[in-house]
């Protein structure tokens, strides 16, 4: 993360922004990176096992081998069962992962008529291969979480050597060949803060070979297996820095107002990184580059920043928002929990014009979307008409979720994320082995960084800032959702 953060600062540097540094955004927890990893099947028969330590995994101290455990966490009487028998042991924790039938192709670029639909009201088609796997219900979420959490301390204080998990992203089941890495595989939330650390080794296999070693479990074969995994930390309380640099603005009335575009530096362990977000990021440093590179004096400043800690709760840029623009502050009496208070804003608020991002691999740049603010829909309309023959021809009202432009867009101030042909982004290289700049097209990549740049400049254009939303008030939203006494006295809450 610390090189990632240097490069690109010195590489601004070298284009010919201004001011470009590193900014801490507060402590994020454990440095941790892997080595090497490996496994084996030692008996019955000898093969590799093809896997990644799980992030923040703690090390073997070199190879160990032990039997295999298989426990499903079907329910508590067969963990229960397991009761005494893992000392020493290898466990495969969680069910083996049937596979679909993979009968759609697994890229894809975005039709017309798919395009038209994702500007009406309805819920977006996220891809055309394979539907994505139904999300388990809460409760079910949080039957599994319990079983595995007693599975944990079974594991640890009965001496278990290490904890082997199948590939997993929730909601995905195209993982066929696959390493999924992410969130979905950590064995506690948190997992990078040293309070929360799992003493227990553990790693994510591959879904055949982790069904494999289920399927001979189940047939009651005994199979040894040898596993080496080496990380190392660098320490419990690291600090999390995102990259800011910007061309100054040039006219005595705007240049204090901002233009900001962005991508996410920090990935998931499996691959490089190169889809999410490595393109999001490079984009974004060409577009500015083009502007740079054309000498132009914007009105306004434009400014780039590339996130870290975005792939564990979009930390940077919330830590951005929060140091410059403002925050929710909790009122008295203090709101329930998890619900935010008051937004507080900064003077920086007033001037923050508008923020782009690009977060859904590095396809080519279809249209935007405007996260429901409809005072920029004439806007764009006029800033694509140029573009259609770059292939970009739609603008949705819908709101795109789960990157840096949330954080924005959460305190009233205009952030867009663009609508990119996803290629194989869902169904192959999202947060697995497979996301390597083997699956980034230059050309992709140079339509997106000409469009964004265009936006930018038009931005730091106009007469007037980009409209905004109404200001947010969720302290309001609460007491509006709070439950009406006697209304509805057979259910826990209920609405006006």
């Amino acid at each position: 993360m610390r090189k990632a953060n240097e490069w690109t600062r010195d590489t601004l540097t070298r284009i010919g922004l201004g001011n470009a540094h590193l900014e801490d955004w507060g402590e994020f927890g454990m440095g941790w990176y892997q080595i090497n990893t490996w496994g084996r099947i030692v008996t019955p028969d000898s093969e590799p096992i093809w896997m990644q330590a799980a992030v923040w995994s703690a090390a073997t101290n070199g190879p160990v081998t032990g039997e295999i455990v298989y426990a499903p966490l079907a329910d508590p009487d067969q963990l229960d069962s397991l009761k005494g028998t893992l000392k020493g042991k290898i466990v495969l924790l969680g069910a083996a992962r049937p596979l679909p039938e993979l009968d759609q192709p697994l890229s894809f670029r975005y039709t017309d008529d798919e395009l038209k639909e994702l500007e009406g009201p309805g819920l977006p088609p996220r891809f055309t291969g394979p539907p994505p796997a139904a999300a388990p219900s809460r409760i079910e979420r949080r039957r599994v979480d319990a079983l595995r959490q007693r599975a944990l301390k079974m594991a640890q204080e009965e001496g278990a050597i290490t904890i082997l998990l199948p590939s997993h992203e929730e909601g995905r089941n195209v993982d066929t060949g696959l390493i999924l890495d992410d969130n979905g595989v950590e064995l506690v939330r948190n997992a990078q803060l040293r309070e929360n650390a799992v003493s227990i080794p553990y790693a994510v296999v591959m879904t055949e070979h982790y069904n494999r070693l289920a399927r001979l479990a189940q047939a009651h074969v005994p199979v040894a297996v040898e596993v080496n995994i080496q990380t190392a930390f660098t320490g419990d309380h690291e600090h999390g820095f995102n990259t800011v640099a910007e061309i100054p603005g040039t006219d005595p009335m705007l240049k204090d107002q901002v233009v900001m575009v962005g991508g996410h530096l920090d990935s998931w362990r499996a691959g490089t990184g190169a889809t999410d977000n490595g393109a999001g990021a490079v984009i974004a440093m060409e577009a500015i580059r083009i502007l740079k590179a054309l000498d132009v004096k914007p009105k306004r400043t434009i400014r780039i920043a590339l996130w870290t800690g975005e792939e564990q709760g979009e930390f940077g840029s919330k830590g951005y928002v929060a140091q410059h623009f403002g925050g929710f502050v909790p009122a008295a009496p203090p709101p329930p929990a998890g619900a935010p208070g008051a937004l507080t804003t900064k003077k920086e608020w007033e001037t923050l014009d508008a923020y782009y991002n690009i977060d859904e691999g590095g396809g080519k740049v279809r249209g935007i979307y405007t996260q429901g603010n409809y005072g920029v829909d004439s806007i764009f309309s006029q800033w694509i008409a140029p573009l259609k023959d770059l292939g970009v021809t739609s603008i949705t009202n819908r709101s795109d979720t789960g990157s840096d432009h949330e954080s924005f867009d959460a305190v009233g101030l205009p952030g867009f994320e663009f609508l990119q042909d996803e290629l194989d982004y869902e169904t192959r290289t999202h947060h697995s082995n497979l996301d390597t700049v083997d699956h980034l097209y230059a050309a992709d990549l140079e339509q997106a960084a000409i469009v964004e740049a265009i936006f930018l400049w038009n931005t730091s254009e106009r007469e007037a800032m980009m409209p905004r939303k109404p200001f947010p008030h969720p302290e309001y939203d609460q007491k509006m959702n709070a439950p009406i006494p006697g209304l509805f006295p057979n259910t826990a809450s209920g609405k006006h």
